[in-house]
Protein backbone atom coordinates (compact mmCIF):
# COMPACT_ATOMS: atom_id res chain seq x y z
CA UNK A 1 0.00 0.00 0.00
CA UNK A 2 2.49 2.61 -1.12
CA UNK A 3 5.47 3.74 0.89
CA UNK A 4 5.92 2.84 4.50
CA UNK A 5 4.87 5.44 7.05
CA UNK A 6 5.99 5.79 10.64
CA UNK A 7 4.75 8.27 13.21
CA UNK A 8 6.66 10.68 15.40
CA UNK A 9 5.18 12.05 18.61
CA UNK A 10 6.05 15.70 18.27
CA UNK A 11 4.25 17.02 21.34
CA UNK A 12 4.44 14.42 24.13
CA UNK A 13 4.87 10.72 24.76
CA UNK A 14 1.46 9.30 25.76
CA UNK A 15 3.12 6.39 27.57
CA UNK A 16 4.12 8.86 30.27
CA UNK A 17 0.47 9.29 31.27
CA UNK A 18 -1.56 6.62 33.09
CA UNK A 19 -4.54 7.57 30.94
CA UNK A 20 -2.91 5.85 27.98
CA UNK A 21 -3.18 2.49 29.76
CA UNK A 22 -6.88 3.07 30.46
CA UNK A 23 -7.48 4.01 26.82
CA UNK A 24 -5.79 0.75 25.73
CA UNK A 25 -8.18 -1.21 27.97
CA UNK A 26 -11.17 0.60 26.49
CA UNK A 27 -9.90 -0.07 22.96
CA UNK A 28 -9.69 -3.78 23.73
CA UNK A 29 -13.40 -3.82 24.57
CA UNK A 30 -14.66 -1.88 21.50
CA UNK A 31 -11.60 -1.47 19.25
CA UNK A 32 -11.21 -2.99 15.80
CA UNK A 33 -10.28 -6.43 17.18
CA UNK A 34 -13.21 -6.58 19.66
CA UNK A 35 -16.09 -9.03 19.24
CA UNK A 36 -19.25 -6.95 18.87
CA UNK A 37 -22.91 -7.56 18.06
CA UNK A 38 -22.81 -4.90 15.33
CA UNK A 39 -21.32 -5.68 11.95
CA UNK A 40 -17.54 -5.34 11.93
CA UNK A 41 -17.52 -3.36 8.70
CA UNK A 42 -20.04 -0.89 10.11
CA UNK A 43 -17.89 -0.45 13.22
CA UNK A 44 -14.88 0.18 11.00
CA UNK A 45 -16.74 2.77 8.91
CA UNK A 46 -17.66 4.56 12.15
CA UNK A 47 -14.05 4.55 13.34
CA UNK A 48 -12.87 5.93 10.03
CA UNK A 49 -15.57 8.62 10.02
CA UNK A 50 -14.52 9.81 13.49
CA UNK A 51 -10.91 10.00 12.27
CA UNK A 52 -12.06 12.11 9.33
CA UNK A 53 -14.11 14.45 11.49
CA UNK A 54 -11.41 15.13 14.07
CA UNK A 55 -9.01 14.85 11.72
CA UNK A 56 -6.32 12.49 12.93
CA UNK A 57 -3.57 11.49 10.47
CA UNK A 58 -2.56 8.45 12.53
CA UNK A 59 -6.14 7.19 12.77
CA UNK A 60 -6.93 7.97 9.13
CA UNK A 61 -4.02 5.87 7.91
CA UNK A 62 -4.55 3.04 10.42
CA UNK A 63 -8.30 2.75 9.97
CA UNK A 64 -8.21 3.12 6.17
CA UNK A 65 -5.83 0.14 6.11
CA UNK A 66 -7.96 -1.85 8.56
CA UNK A 67 -11.09 -1.09 6.53
CA UNK A 68 -9.40 -2.43 3.40
CA UNK A 69 -8.14 -5.48 5.32
CA UNK A 70 -11.71 -6.14 6.50
CA UNK A 71 -12.92 -6.24 2.91
CA UNK A 72 -14.58 -2.83 2.70
CA UNK A 73 -14.50 -1.81 -0.95
CA UNK A 74 -12.11 1.04 -1.79
CA UNK A 75 -15.00 3.07 -3.23
CA UNK A 76 -16.87 2.94 0.10
CA UNK A 77 -13.73 4.01 1.98
CA UNK A 78 -13.04 6.88 -0.42
CA UNK A 79 -16.71 7.97 -0.54
CA UNK A 80 -17.20 8.04 3.24
CA UNK A 81 -16.87 11.84 3.64
CA UNK A 82 -19.77 12.27 1.20
CA UNK A 83 -21.94 9.40 2.45
CA UNK A 84 -25.06 11.60 2.43
CA UNK A 85 -24.78 12.01 -1.36
CA UNK A 86 -24.04 8.34 -1.96
CA UNK A 87 -26.05 5.19 -2.56
CA UNK A 88 -23.15 2.98 -1.42
CA UNK A 89 -24.44 2.80 2.17
CA UNK A 90 -27.50 1.02 3.53
CA UNK A 91 -30.22 2.80 5.50
CA UNK A 92 -28.81 1.29 8.70
CA UNK A 93 -25.29 2.48 7.87
CA UNK A 94 -26.61 5.94 7.02
CA UNK A 95 -28.41 6.16 10.36
CA UNK A 96 -25.25 5.04 12.20
CA UNK A 97 -23.08 7.54 10.31
CA UNK A 98 -25.48 10.39 11.12
CA UNK A 99 -25.39 9.29 14.77
CA UNK A 100 -21.59 9.17 14.60
CA UNK A 101 -21.40 12.73 13.33
CA UNK A 102 -23.98 13.98 15.84
CA UNK A 103 -22.10 12.40 18.76
CA UNK A 104 -18.66 13.52 17.55
CA UNK A 105 -19.71 17.10 16.74
CA UNK A 106 -22.27 17.31 19.51
CA UNK A 107 -25.35 19.45 19.05
CA UNK A 108 -28.39 18.62 21.18
CA UNK A 109 -30.91 19.17 18.38
CA UNK A 110 -29.11 17.08 15.77
CA UNK A 111 -28.12 14.42 18.28
CA UNK A 112 -31.70 13.79 19.41
CA UNK A 113 -32.88 13.40 15.81
CA UNK A 114 -29.92 11.14 14.94
CA UNK A 115 -30.64 8.97 17.97
CA UNK A 116 -34.27 8.59 16.91
CA UNK A 117 -33.15 7.45 13.45
CA UNK A 118 -30.52 5.00 14.70
CA UNK A 119 -33.11 3.54 17.11
CA UNK A 120 -35.26 2.60 14.11
CA UNK A 121 -32.43 0.46 12.71
CA UNK A 122 -30.65 -1.05 15.73
CA UNK A 123 -31.42 -2.70 19.06
CA UNK A 124 -30.57 -1.03 22.35
CA UNK A 125 -27.46 -3.23 22.72
CA UNK A 126 -26.33 -2.37 19.21
CA UNK A 127 -26.86 1.34 19.85
CA UNK A 128 -24.75 1.05 23.01
CA UNK A 129 -21.98 -0.63 20.98
CA UNK A 130 -22.20 1.99 18.24
CA UNK A 131 -21.91 4.74 20.86
CA UNK A 132 -18.99 2.97 22.54
CA UNK A 133 -17.12 2.58 19.22
CA UNK A 134 -17.64 6.28 18.46
CA UNK A 135 -16.65 7.44 21.95
CA UNK A 136 -13.58 5.19 21.93
CA UNK A 137 -12.46 6.59 18.58
CA UNK A 138 -13.00 10.13 19.79
CA UNK A 139 -10.72 9.39 22.75
CA UNK A 140 -8.03 7.92 20.48
CA UNK A 141 -8.19 10.61 17.83
CA UNK A 142 -7.91 13.34 20.42
CA UNK A 143 -5.04 11.56 22.17
CA UNK A 144 -3.15 11.17 18.89
CA UNK A 145 -3.84 14.82 17.99
CA UNK A 146 -2.65 15.96 21.43
CA UNK A 147 0.56 13.93 21.23
CA UNK A 148 1.23 15.16 17.70
CA UNK A 149 1.37 11.78 15.97
CA UNK A 150 2.72 13.00 12.64
CA UNK A 151 3.21 10.74 9.60
CA UNK A 152 6.63 10.80 7.99
CA UNK A 153 8.17 8.61 5.31
CA UNK A 154 9.87 5.65 7.01
CA UNK A 155 13.25 6.51 5.47
CA UNK A 156 13.33 10.11 6.78
CA UNK A 157 15.61 10.85 9.75
CA UNK A 158 14.02 11.60 13.11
Amino acid sequence: MGSEIRFEDRRFNPDLVDFHQHAKAMAASVGYTAKLEIDGQLAQLLRLRVAQLNPCSYCLILHSRVAADQGIKPERIANLPSWRESTLYSDAERAALAYCEALTIFNQATFAAAHDEVAKQFSEVEIAEIAAVIINMNVWTRLKLAQGATPVEAGEPV
